[in-house]
Order: C-alpha cells, then structure tokens, then sequence
C-alpha cells in the first residue's frame, strides 16, 4: 500500500498504471488486487474521475478533437465505455469552438505563406489534431472566409 500510495504522490494515475507499477515491484498477483481495490474504496484510483479530469487539463491547454482525446486516454488503458462516458463533457459546440480557436492561432502562424498554402496547413494542422473533414471545413471557414484546402479526408471517427 505504501508504494502504491507513494506512486500516486505525483500525480494522478489509472488503475492500470498503478498495476503496471505494483507489478514491477514484484508483489505479488494477491497483493496487487488486494491494493487497487483498497484503492478504488478509498477513491484514490477512480477511472472515470481520471478520464474527466484529463480531458479537462487537455482542452485547457491544447485543444484536440474528442477522437484524438478517445486514442490518448485508450493509452492509458482505461475501458472503452468510462471514456466514451467522459467525453460526454465535450458537445459538438464546443468541439467546434475548439477547432476554430486552433484554426484561428495556426491560420495567424502561417500568414508568410500564400492563401494556398496557409489555408492547407491550417487545415492539415486541424486535421492532425483528430478533428474530421466537417469540422475542419467549418472551422476554415469561419478563420479564411473561404473553404477551399487540401487535406485527405481518409479518418473515420471510430470511437462512436
């Protein structure tokens, strides 16, 4: 329990980081669960809470799309359902808005190139941040009053 207490000193954790951890020690399988589940009765390892609180931190200090945020937390090893329940939190305005700030920041980065190529890469920009062809054509127009760019619209949004 101490080592596990001393892990998540530092910052927030996953269950599964916290078994990856525990695991490494060498303690044993018994001792492991034994842990997590105190754990998780105490609310110190909550998935759910984990999840909301990342995407929180992550909106607020570099906006990505809702299937970027489902691919990061799915590296934390956290289930399926409690992220697709956490990305609740971000409605289709706010996925929006978000896509025509990182529009407007990356479009005024690119003003030393033509319209051409500002547009294309604001728009690539947009689009290596997970957000799909829709909202990259909104969030274009809205910063370029115009919507004509380059990128390949080849992504699907899986994480629905």
């Amino acid at each position: 329990m101490d080592t596990a207490l001393k892990y998540l000193t530092g910052r927030a954790r996953t269950v599964r980081e916290v078994e990856y951890h525990l695991d490494s020690c060498h303690y044993a399988e018994y001792d492991v669960y034994a842990t997590v589940e105190r754990l998780k009765e105490l609310d110190y390892l909550n998935d759910a809470k984990y999840a909301k609180e990342f995407i929180e931190t992550r909106l607020a200090t570099k906006p990505i799309s809702k299937r970027r945020l489902f691919e990061q937390l799915l590296k934390h090893e956290i289930d399926t359902d409690i992220i697709k329940e956490a990305l609740l939190l971000i409605d289709d305005e706010t996925e929006q808005n978000n896509a025509i700030a990182t529009a407007e920041k990356f479009y005024a980065q690119f003003a030393d190139r033509d319209e051409k190529q500002r547009k294309d890469r604001t728009a690539s920009r947009l689009k290596s941040r997970g957000y799909d062809y829709s909202t990259i054509r909104i969030a274009m127009e809205k910063v370029s009053n115009s919507v004509e760019f380059n990128i390949d619209d080849s992504s699907e949004d899986y994480y629905e």
